[in-house]
């Protein structure tokens, strides 16, 4: 009887289990060059613990070294930058509502250096001679002074101007009267809710800053003035809020 032929033994070929384990390296060595190509430290450590894990030349996962970048923070200013063409743009928008709501020729705007914006209202449109009190018609110039300045981010300083004429005996000097006017203002518009506080000062200066002599009658009703100093470049908290304005 002829013989039988061999029956081949249970299981896959052994010719599988080579291949199994040749695709098996070439995948562990492609992996491997990706990895180290994409130069990441952590991630090549992260796939070396691994491979060395299934290969079991370690049984304990090796830890991976990692830090947080520590990124240091700008240093906290107290001002608020300024750009260069805001003063100008400030005088220019000023201006255009001086025209647009006709006070133009009541308020008098200019530009001081690079930072500030002068209104000059003479002193007859706010009050009487001698007096410290405004002039009840004087209240609509105001408001529409303030409803101008208001929206924009500007501190304001009213100066109170006299001329050399000395006052009579037994009332307040120049100096007196200059800041009794310049706090009237004020009041103003703090008792009706047109500025808070921390927007506004006061100052008086007398007859100290005159904008012509005190020659001619023409030139002392010149320099009866209230100015308000307009001006960007102050400290504000981290909230936006001015603080108190700084010194002119």
């Amino acid at each position: 009887m002829g013989k039988e032929p061999e029956c081949p033994p249970p299981g896959l070929p052994m010719w599988m289990a080579t291949y199994s384990d040749l695709v098996t390296l070439l995948l562990t060595f492609f992996v491997l060059l990706l990895t180290m190509a994409s130069m990441d430290p952590i991630k090549f450590i992260q796939a070396k613990t691994s491979i060395e894990y299934a290969f079991g030349w370690s049984t304990k996962a090796a830890p991976v070294p990692f830090s947080i970048p520590l990124i240091p923070s700008p240093p906290k200013s107290k001002f608020t930058p300024i750009p260069q063409q805001a003063p100008i743009q400030h005088f220019k928008r000023i201006k255009t509502d001086l025209e647009m709501t006709k006070i133009d020729n009541q308020v008098e705007a200019l530009q001081k250096d690079n930072d500030s914006v002068i209104l000059r209202i003479n002193e007859r449109v706010l009050f009487e001679p001698g007096k410290t009190e405004l002039n009840p018609a004087s209240y609509p110039i105001l408001r529409k002074v303030a409803d101008i300045i208001r929206p924009l981010p500007l501190t304001m300083r009213i100066e109170g101007h006299t001329d050399a004429t000395p006052m009579a005996k037994g009332q307040m000097n120049n100096w007196d009267l200059s800041v009794a006017r310049a706090v009237s203002v004020m009041a103003f518009y703090q008792r009706n809710g047109l500025f808070s506080l921390d927007r506004m000062s006061a100052a008086g200066y007398g007859a100290t800053r005159p904008l012509v002599p005190n020659t001619t009658p023409e030139n002392m009703a010149q320099n009866r003035r209230v100015d308000f100093i307009l001006r960007s470049n102050r400290p504000v908290e981290a909230d936006g809020r001015p603080t108190t304005p700084i010194p002119f």
